[in-house]
């Protein structure tokens, strides 16, 4: 059988100390990706569980799998969580969802529960477009930009230069920094073209760490270049699966000139926590309603 380079790893997660079944209001969110697929459910506004997996071909069944492996060995089942919101680009697909909210404004609520309420400026590295969010204190989006013409300097960008590469894509990011000096970058304007330009480095001698290295910086200046269109404003963070990408991370630091913020939570399951809280926001706007 053939490695499959690009397979990153799937993960899930219960809080040993949360008591769900004591819990006042019960949530989900699920954040359906190009590339991944994330389910969460909290608990009065805690992390609970959740699943983090990849996304099939079928947007409904990707969310399901992704539900159920969350309340696995939890003794939850759906009916005990009290609403739901999807979100991503199958968010209408969610079939245990009683609603659906963009990501953009997923990922602002997300990142502001993830990094804290600090946070201003939220970059969101998805499986195929890249998001530069403004928010305030509370989460809320403020302004955004939207750079989603090609998979380039996205997931799914990273996926087909570790296979091209044979380079697991867990390693990817230590190894681009393993260079004396920092090559140019390859052209990243299209997953294509980029390809192609790192075939032709390795056949003329490069080695990988090399053609990484020249790929990681047009990652992290094509985003540089979005945000500078927003305009950056601290506190800084990033959200997505390549924010676990310290070779594109780094580097996008250096241009910019800030530090982005760190936190223990899996960076992926920003949207999905998003939608949760939001979906906690709804139930007790029903209930002041009765």
């Amino acid at each position: 059988m053939t490695e499959e380079f690009w397979r990153w790893t799937e993960s899930r997660w219960t809080s040993p100390d949360i008591d769900w079944k004591s819990g006042d209001i019960i949530t989900a969110g699920c954040d359906v990706g190009s590339v991944s697929t994330q389910a969460v459910v909290m608990v009065d506004g805690q992390l609970y569980c959740y699943a983090n997996m990849r996304t099939g071909s079928d947007s409904p069944d990707s969310a399901m799998r992704a539900i159920n492996w969350a309340l696995e060995g939890t003794g939850m089942t759906l009916d005990d969580i009290q609403y739901s919101v999807g979100t991503g680009y199958g968010r209408v697909n969610v079939p245990f969802a009683q609603r659906a909210i963009t990501e953009i404004a997923c990922h602002a609520r997300g990142a502001n529960f993830i990094y804290g309420s600090t946070v201003r400026t939220v970059l969101d590295m998805g499986g195929q477009d890249c998001k530069a969010i403004h928010c305030d204190e509370r989460g809320k989006v403020v302004s955004f930009l939207m750079n989603d013409k090609c998979a380039a300097g996205t997931g799914r960008g990273m996926e087909v230069f570790a296979d091209l590469l044979n380079v697991p894509i867990t390693q990817i990011g230590e190894l681009s920094l393993q260079v004396d000096e920092e090559p140019e970058p390859v052209s990243s304007t299209c997953v294509v073209f980029a390809k192609s330009e790192a075939s032709a480095l390795l056949r003329s001698g490069w080695p990988k760490e090399k053609v990484i290295a020249a790929y990681c910086s047009a990652m992290a200046h094509r985003v540089v270049t979005l945000l500078e269109r927003i305009g950056m404003e601290e506190d800084f963070a990033i959200t997505g699966g390549i924010a676990k990408n310290i070779g594109v991370v780094s580097r996008l630091e250096k241009e910019l000139g800030v530090k982005a913020l760190q936190t223990d939570y899996d960076t992926q399951l920003a949207g999905a926590i998003g939608a949760a809280l939001f979906a906690k926001a709804l139930v007790e706007k029903q209930r002041k309603g009765k």
